[in-house]
């Protein structure tokens, strides 16, 4: 809940207790623990040097696609129905596209189009691909 007013802009500790209805403390604590593993960060505000802010950092905004991709399965499977508000592209205004999986040459995957490989196998794979292409030309 903290993450998703997070990105939803809300920033300062009592906008926290307001907009999530959690205690003080649990608020406090958790809002440490997230800055402790490099999610939020503490700042100054600028017109008020004794207030603070949690801005979301670089790590913490790398978990949207996975906060998208669950709101989204909620809305297809628990409530049946487009949640409010929707989030849209900044650009034009129109509803972001489902959250996919998609391959190395954009296709998109579904389960049965996975599977797990050792890294060290896929590296090999590259190599050997490399000297194949080197040994062509």
């Amino acid at each position: 809940m903290i993450l998703r007013a997070s990105f939803n802009g809300v920033c300062h500790f009592e906008e926290f207790l307001d907009s999530l209805g959690i205690a003080r403390n649990i608020l406090s604590n958790r809002l440490s623990r997230l800055v402790e593993a490099g999610i939020l960060k503490r700042e100054h505000c600028a017109d008020d040097r004794r207030r603070i802010e949690y801005r979301l950092t670089p790590k913490g905004m790398d978990l949207l696609p996975a906060m998208l991709a669950l709101r989204q399965w909620g809305e297809k499977w628990e409530m049946n129905v487009p949640a409010n508000p929707v989030l849209c592209d900044s650009r034009d205004g129109h509803p972001i596209l489902p959250i996919t999986i998609r391959a190395h040459d954009d296709r998109v995957l579904g389960g049965a189009d996975l599977m797990w490989r050792e890294g060290s196998e896929i590296e090999a794979a590259a190599q050997d691909a490399a000297q194949r292409l080197r040994a062509a030309n």
